[in-house]
């Protein structure tokens, strides 16, 4: 009985002082509707022009949702940090999550003709040397077909396969391998 009673009396005085009115300041991360905003960039979404400045993530001014097809900018905290798309174990099947980021890529190219990118598949360690070959081709294949298909223009987008050979993360486990089953979009010429 000895042990409850302060442990009592401690959440009754957490209870009334978060009770108070007014003592408990509203976060900046809620909205007014309650839900848990989540800054964009931790969704693996491009980062709008007013979360920036310099490099610096600036915090949450409005809790407006952003359209899905607004426009986006190219800038060195946007779509510059989004350019891997990863791919499930012996895939080159593209997740949906990705077509935003591809969509927003290939408006860039589409609206900046002298831009050239290259996609470079690559794989995990695990599998034979040409089979890890193929499979980063078909993953590069795929995501130039999707920027394509998105509006970017054809001489626009080469691809070009590095296989196992340029891995993100060296380790030999599942989150290394996950890191390294990938293909990059490469800006070559920008403008």
């Amino acid at each position: 009985m000895r042990a409850t009673l302060p442990a009592t009396l401690l959440l009754s005085a957490l209870l009334a002082a978060c009770s108070a009115k007014g003592t408990i300041p509203p976060s900046t991360h809620i909205s007014q509707s309650g839900q848990l905003r989540v800054h964009p960039g931790l969704l693996g979404q491009p980062v709008p022009a007013e979360l920036q400045q310099d490099g610096q993530m600036l915090k949450i001014a409005s809790t407006t949702p952003v359209a899905a097809e607004k426009p986006i900018r190219i800038d060195p905290v946007g779509l510059r940090t989004q350019r891997s798309v990863y791919f499930d174990l012996n895939s080159a099947d593209i997740k949906a999550d990705y077509d935003p980021a591809l969509r927003a890529h290939a408006r860039y190219l589409a609206e900046h003709p002298k831009s050239r990118v290259r996609v470079e598949g690559n794989a995990d360690e695990r599998g034979s040397a040409d089979y890890n070959r193929k499979l980063g081709l078909k993953r590069a294949e795929n995501v130039r077909s999707t920027l394509i298909s998105h509006g970017a223009g054809e001489k626009q987008v080469s691809i070009k396969t590095l296989g196992e050979a340029r891995p993100k993360l060296t380790g030999h486990d599942e989150s290394s391998w996950a890191e390294n089953r990938r293909a990059d979009v490469v800006y070559e010429i920008e403008n």
